[in-house]
């Protein structure tokens, strides 16, 4: 299994965003297009990284991200 993933672009990087799955607002910290398999099969899929007000951070897929 690769343990590889790559940043990707986003428009909304650095600003004010929500997670339309949680409902929690935050800060688009980065977008990575990451391995997620715990299978021998690679699956890949681009995770959006927001921090929230915690100051923790949390990823969901970026389908789920708009503007806040």
């Amino acid at each position: 299994m690769s343990e590889g993933y790559e940043y990707v672009p986003h428009r909304l990087l650095r600003r004010r965003v929500r997670d339309i799955a949680s409902g929690v607002e935050g800060e688009l910290m980065a977008v990575i297009n990451e391995n997620v398999s715990d299978a021998g099969v690679e699956r890949w899929m681009e995770l959006a990284y927001i921090r929230g007000a915690s100051g923790r951070e949390f990823t969901t897929s970026v389908a789920n991200v708009q503007p806040a």
